[in-house]
């Protein structure tokens, strides 16, 4: 009996797809930097990885970040990105870069991840921070994964340092509401609540019980009456329905009884030593408003 050409086709199709499945992982594996020994091709896929890559690499280890690390709006390295090969998270990309180790953030590019550790190549992933010391512990994992701890331990020491300088001017009787785009706000467990209390102010979404990011109803706002508004300074080019409440008479009125700042999102997106950038802004806003309630 002649067998089945169809089966017999698909067992070649497998047969070959396994071939070269097996094949790649073997590409992979050769380019692997040995056990114990620092990365000396890296490629980062997140925008968060790529400026913690960027601060903690040596010379000629990171290879290249993603494209968001060149925009302003998200990446706070704009012009050091300008130095590595840029990638879109894309699988095909990254294996031809032959990487061997990629970062990632534990919530992006989630199907580049999963292929690529198939094809046995080595990826680290990264959680969002919602604390200083997330951020903290992220940069000493990304330095023991380089192999740069000291580095990483200089960053650390000089992220405390700022914070504490800004702990000594706290100002915890002002309370502020972060207000984004939608009715957003931060309330307890996000990076930006981590933010303002660093600044040694008062979270107004979580003095209200709010947790994560939730929206916050532009009546209840204006009744808690906030000492500051706080915002992204993101505003689109043209009209659109997200960015209403920023036009609404009542929002208005409260950002000039109150006094309002911008806090641009590349401080909080990722947590980065830069974070420090975004307490030191809202310290020196606190105390300008402290300062203008004086008689």
């Amino acid at each position: 009996m002649a067998p089945d050409s169809t089966s017999h086709t698909g067992w070649i199709d497998r047969a070959a797809a396994f071939a070269l499945t097996a094949g790649l992982a073997l590409v992979a594996f050769a380019g692997a930097a040995r056990a114990g020994e620092a990365p000396r091709r890296v490629v980062s896929t997140n925008v968060c990885t790529d400026q913690m890559a960027m601060l903690l690499a040596a010379d000629g280890q990171l290879h290249s970040v993603s494209y968001l690390a060149a925009d302003p709006n998200t990446s706070v390295l704009v012009d050091e990105a300008q130095r590595f090969a840029i990638n879109h998270g894309l699988a095909e990309e990254v294996f031809l870069m032959q990487p061997d180790l990629v970062l990632a953030g534990s919530y992006t590019t989630r199907a580049t991840v999963g292929l690529l550790r198939r094809l046995g190549i080595r990826v680290e992933e990264f959680a969002p921070e919602t604390s200083f010391d997330d951020v903290k512990a992220g940069l000493r994992r990304m330095g023991d994964m380089l192999g740069r701890r000291n580095r990483a331990e200089a960053l650390v020491a000089e992220l405390d340092r700022k914070l504490a300088a800004a702990r000594a001017k706290a100002h915890p009787d002002i309370t502020v509401a972060t207000y984004y785009a939608n009715a957003y706000t931060s309330g307890a467990g996000t990076l930006v609540d981590a933010v303002v209390t660093a600044s040694g102010l008062t979270n107004l979404a979580t003095r209200l019980g709010m947790s994560g990011t939730q929206q916050l109803p532009l009546e209840l706002l204006v009744m808690a009456r906030p000492d500051m508004l706080v915002d992204s300074e993101a505003r689109y080019a043209a009209p659109a329905l997200a960015q209403q409440t920023f036009v609404h008479p009542a929002y208005r009125t409260l950002a000039a009884e109150t006094g309002s700042i911008s806090v641009p999102a590349r401080y909080t997106i990722c947590g980065t030593p830069f974070t420090a950038e975004a307490v030191q802004l809202l310290v020196e806003a606190a105390s300008d408003h402290s300062g203008a309630e004086k008689p």
